[in-house]
């Protein structure tokens, strides 16, 4: 009797330690990759360097002032621009994707930088007008004035028709970061298939996977001809659902 007890305890415990073990691989090989790399990613393009140097080189063209690198870097902060890429498995490893650049995103990123740089472009002017013997006021109102007299257009308007681009265009944004089709994520290489050929058909990049980000960055020697702007490594952020 005793004996057939100790069997039974024993068979017991063995199929429970089987059903722990089956259970313990399956979430290490199977429930942890249950999404992949599914779900609406974002990251954020920093435009602010960029917009600053480009800026800088036109304003050291004013006449007897000077700005530093420094400086202005203190009028454009925080200047990025949202690349969203979506992605959703359909298969082990594979899955199809989305990614754009939102033109609204875009126009709002650009607006704050054309402000940032009428603010310097003010400063310098009245530091100009000083310099000239200019006796009254140059505050910013009164500047801002002088130039809706002077150029029939506000100080901002005036620096997107006459200054600088300060981000690129956003059609060649378009171009390197919009499309559509098909991935497979192997062994830390992510390869996305465009279901259009033009202006890439295919893009090999290295993926590193960490709770909710994912970092994007180009495999070597994977480059396309024409794709000049080179942003990696890409940061992404995971958009977290909205509690309903």
């Amino acid at each position: 009797m005793k004996k057939a007890i100790k069997t039974a305890v024993f068979t017991l415990l063995f199929l429970t330690l089987s059903v722990s073990t089956a259970y313990l691989a399956y979430l290490h090989f199977f429930s942890s990759d249950e999404k992949g790399l599914s779900g609406e990613w974002t990251a954020n393009l920093d435009m602010t360097e960029q917009a600053a140097v480009t800026a800088l080189i036109w304003l050291q063209d004013i006449e007897a002032v000077s700005i530093s690198p420094e400086d202005m870097e203190s009028y454009m902060q925080d200047l990025t621009i949202q690349i969203n890429l979506t992605l959703e498995q359909t298969d082990h490893g594979e899955g199809t994707f989305h990614s754009s650049v939102l033109p609204e995103n875009y126009d709002s990123c650009n607006q704050a930088a054309y402000e940032a740089f009428a603010m310097a472009f003010q400063d310098l002017l009245a530091q100009r007008l000083r310099m000239a013997g200019y006796t009254d006021s140059t505050d910013r109102e009164t500047i801002e004035a002088l130039v809706e007299e002077t150029f029939g257009m506000s100080t901002v308007s005036y620096l997107m028709s006459c200054g600088p681009e300060l981000l690129p265009p956003l059609e060649d944004l378009q171009i390197q970061y919009d499309g559509r089709g098909t991935y497979e994520a192997i062994d830390g290489i992510l390869t996305r298939q465009f279901d259009a050929s033009w202006p890439v058909a295919t893009r090999v990049e290295r993926y590193i996977q960490e709770d909710s980000s994912l970092i994007l960055s180009e495999e070597n020697g994977s480059a396309e001809p024409g794709l000049f702007l080179d942003y990696y490594p890409m940061l992404y952020t995971l958009k977290q659902p909205s509690n309903q």
